[in-house]
């Protein structure tokens, strides 16, 4: 693919002016993850594979954008494809910091997208809407997690949450229940949206200089989501 274009979806083009928008969106301290930089504009030099490390950096940050936006737009047909309200025009998504919990949970491209785009939070909103959490699962999981249940009285004395704590050193099972559900549902949905992501990406070209970061073919590469 040649041209003004990042990457085509399916024969359909997404401009390069996307990336560089969101790109100069940003702020000038970037969370730590994403590898970004305010400036689109690649250093003199970065057109060679074997450039400066700040030629690299630029390389590696315009990649990083390109699937940021890409999967907006992904995420934006998904959300037509399943009837959902499209999100508010076409504007540059302006880049925000991220909670690095996130990023240490989800990557930094997911978890600028979902920071970023109304058209993946919708997406992600309507996969958690599908899942399912049985109700072993959920005794399972406080099972298998006593240390995070302990009362505060039982943190302060030190109690071993696995050594056979009395049933008054952790808060009780039904008061915990309905956030354990919670956030196994969460989980599942997030595990959902990745399964969608490698799915929807399957039609995706990109054009040279705009491959994903983490993509062996390309000396730059950094496996990093």
């Amino acid at each position: 693919m040649t041209g003004d274009y990042a990457a085509s979806v399916q024969g359909d083009p997404i401009p390069k002016d996307r990336v560089a928008a969101f790109l100069n969106a940003g702020p000038t301290s970037p969370f730590r993850g994403a590898g970004l930089h305010r400036s689109a504009t690649p250093p003199r030099g970065a057109s060679s594979p074997h450039g400066s490390a700040q030629a690299r950096r630029h390389r590696q940050q315009r990649r990083w954008a390109t699937q940021v936006v890409l999967t907006d737009e992904l995420a934006r047909r998904a959300c037509a494809e399943r009837g959902l309200p499209p999100p508010d025009g076409l504007e540059p998504m302006h880049l925000l910091p991220v909670p690095e919990t996130d990023v240490a949970d989800l990557g930094s491209i997911v978890a600028a997208v979902l920071a970023h785009s109304p058209a993946a939070r919708a997406l992600l909103a309507d996969l958690e809407r599908e899942q399912h959490i049985p109700e072993p699962a959920v005794r399972d999981y406080y099972g298998r997690n006593r240390d995070r249940f302990l009362t505060p009285d039982a943190l302060r004395r030190g109690v071993d949450p696995y050594d056979d704590p009395a049933p008054t050193d952790l808060r009780p099972y039904r008061q915990v229940h309905d956030g354990i559900a919670q956030e196994l549902l969460r989980a599942a949905a997030r595990r959902a949206f990745f399964t969608w992501l490698d799915e929807a990406r399957a039609g995706v070209a990109y054009a040279e200089g705009h491959e994903h970061p983490g993509d062996p073919s390309h000396p730059d590469h950094e496996h990093r989501h």
